[in-house]
């Protein structure tokens, strides 16, 4: 991820700065003990303007994630909401990637991190597919990662939170150095649980699957968007425990996220996929997925919030 900040602006706890300053002290809580909440957003250009992804849902999550780690938010809900999209008309943004972060920041040091304050910035730039236009038209190369999902009874699936990546690291890192686009992980059980920052779907006989949230992974709001699309398009939708023998025998296996919206997956393990490409029925979902963020038909889930 790279990105232009010669003219961008940075909202932090309630005030726009230049990007350049947007800076915390090297001695915040946030930089020893990873205690950060966050999310990742899409806002979409289409022939309507500019639309944020179903932006409650991911400012719900945030707060949730916030609650589960004690983070107290200064701001309500809809004023995070309201930064967010000022945060994309600032920076006169169309088709972007938002992220907003709640941080403990500069106070104590030490494990506790209750005396420290908590700060809030959300940041947003132009960004294209996080896995590359070939993959989303192609599919991807995936290994399935020796590094395992934590058990929940270790840190909390559900919540997005920053310490919670160095887990997902590993498994990209270890998926770079073997030649891989991307990770898929399995929990602490050894049955599929996510990617190292997707959810994952597979095809079996025209029915989709894709590991019931209690598999260490994130609840999803792509995930969710996927599950209603597929659902309205007429495919039966099995939330279950996988094996990870069912990835290499499916028809079709695919990522969804923020980042990754619909990517297709054309091998594991060096093993073909299906028919080694984008199968028919992940390309329906990944181009009617596109035609509601572009306005192409009808919203009727009410996922488009307007600038």
């Amino acid at each position: 991820m790279a990105w232009d900040d010669t003219a961008s602006k940075v909202w932090m706890d309630g005030e726009f700065v230049d990007w350049k300053d947007a800076t915390i002290h090297s001695l915040s809580h946030v930089v020893h003990y990873g205690t950060s909440v966050f999310e990742g957003i899409r806002a979409y250009s289409n022939e309507n303007g500019t639309a944020v992804f179903r932006l409650k849902e991911h400012v719900r999550r945030l707060f949730d994630s916030a609650k589960i780690y004690k983070i107290p938010i200064p701001y309500t809900e809809e004023e995070i909401a309201e930064a967010i999209k000022e945060t994309v008309r600032v920076n006169d943004l169309k088709s972007c990637y938002i992220r907003p972060i709640v941080f403990r920041g500069y106070g104590e040091l030490g494990v506790n991190p209750l005396n420290c304050p908590v700060n809030v910035v959300i940041a947003a730039w132009d960004w294209g597919s996080y896995l590359g236009e070939e993959g989303m038209a192609n599919g991807v190369d995936i290994g399935v990662s020796s590094w395992r999902k934590p058990a929940p009874d270790t840190f909390p699936a559900m919540a997005k939170c920053g310490a919670n990546y160095m887990n997902s690291q590993l498994a990209k890192i270890e998926a770079i150095e073997h030649g891989y686009d991307e990770a898929i992980m399995l929990d602490y059980t050894g049955y599929v649980s996510e990617g190292s920052g997707e959810n994952i779907f597979l095809v079996e006989d025209g029915v989709l699957h894709t590991p019931s949230l209690g598999s260490s992974n994130l609840r999803g709001i792509t995930r969710d968007s996927i599950i209603k699309v597929a659902g309205d398009l007429g495919y039966e939708v099995i939330e279950e425990t996988i094996s990870r023998e069912r990835l290499y025998l499916a028809d079709e296996v695919f990522f969804t996220g923020t980042a990754a919206e619909v990517t297709p997956i054309r091998t594991i393990d060096g093993k073909t996929i299906g028919i080694g490409k984008r199968g028919p029925i992940a390309e329906k979902i990944q181009s009617t997925f596109f035609e509601i963020v572009e306005a192409k038909i009808e919203d009727k889930y009410g996922w488009l919030d307007y600038i």
